[in-house]
């Protein structure tokens, strides 16, 4: 592999000091979901959305308002249920008496950070309303395009243990987010810091109070997303992600193996790590340290090995583990 140059300075090394302090900001309010935060950061900058798991409480709508907060940029959280109908995610027209005319009223999606809390508890025609506007950032109304706002990113979760129901996301649906990520139980010691913060009169509800406050903008934003598109891809780690993509679609686990824009995604989010880690080309281990997050969402397990309780993550492991990694 060639040398590559060092990252210059510059506003892409402001950019990149604000948005490592965002992760202290969170901190304030977020204890032990390092990950989420990482993969939050990952998707604003590649222009992705995100899927979070976890069971209720693990601070899935603390995180997306404490992250709106340190960036300065607007959230909303919509309730996914199943009346949700597309217009009142979109918005629709309505009739302007003053005007005598119908007018545009946006909804909730025009917002920088949507949390689409349960996502799959809402029907396939709401479900894709909202990953159009992901697709397209824009909203289309009796025929008249709707720009979405910069930055904008859809944070969409799912309680992994009560599918009664729900309608799950289909595997060609899921593949439009860029990143999943799961959101665990905190450790003990991690709980107990919860625990001690709600004594000393911590209230989720009031983020200021918790002395949270701006420490990145949307120019930084733009700066890092400006600046990852630079970062170098050598020939051979190219090659190294598209050997792990084909190495699931030969997986006699799977009946749904990565697909060409799955091993872009893993391109993209590597390229996005190995910046915010300060370094101006992608390595081996950043595509390693991503695969999983990029990756296990567009899986789909054979019916006999779900049968025979393989989990995808293993399936994955193991075709990480038989390509060889470039030097």
């Amino acid at each position: 592999m060639t040398d590559h140059p060092t990252l210059p300075e510059g506003p892409a090394t402001d950019a990149r000091a604000a948005l490592g302090r965002v992760r202290a900001e969170v901190a304030k309010a977020v204890v032990g979901q390092d990950a989420a935060v990482s993969g939050l950061l990952v998707a604003l900058l590649c222009r992705g959305h995100i899927l979070l798991e976890g069971v209720p409480g693990v601070a899935k709508t603390l995180l997306v308002r404490s992250l709106a907060a340190a960036l300065d940029v607007d959230t909303t959280r919509v309730q996914f249920t199943p009346d949700l109908m597309p217009g009142d995610l979109t918005g629709s027209l309505i009739y302007d008496a003053a005007r005598s005319d119908f007018v545009f009223r946006q909804g909730p999606v025009f917002t920088n950070l949507l949390l689409a809390d349960e996502i799959n508890r809402t029907p396939p025609k709401t479900q894709s309303a909202l990953l159009e506007a992901m697709e397209e950032r824009q909203v289309t109304v009796d025929g008249t395009g709707h720009s979405l706002p910069t930055p904008f990113l859809v944070a969409a979760t799912q309680n992994p243990v009560e599918y009664e129901g729900t309608y799950p996301l289909p595997e060609a649906q899921l593949d439009r987010f860029l990143l999943k990520v799961t959101l665990p139980v905190p450790a003990k010691e991690d709980e107990v810091a919860v625990l001690m913060r709600h004594a000393g009169g911590f209230d989720p509800r009031d983020l200021a109070a918790a002395g949270l406050r701006p420490v990145a903008s949307r120019a930084d934003l733009e700066a890092g997303a400006a600046a990852v598109r630079s970062v170098a891809v050598a020939p051979e780690v190219a090659g190294y992600i598209v050997d792990i993509a084909r190495a699931t679609r030969t997986s006699p686990s799977l009946s749904l193996g990565v697909s060409p824009r799955g091993a872009t995604a893993l391109m993209a989010t590597s390229r996005a790590w190995a910046w915010l880690n300060g370094r101006s080309f992608v390595t081996p281990d950043d595509v390693k340290a991503l695969a999983h997050s990029t990756l296990s969402h567009r899986l789909a397990l054979r019916p006999e090995a779900e049968l025979d309780g393989v989990d995808v993550g293993a399936v994955l492991a193991s075709a990480l583990s038989s390509v060889p990694v470039p030097r």
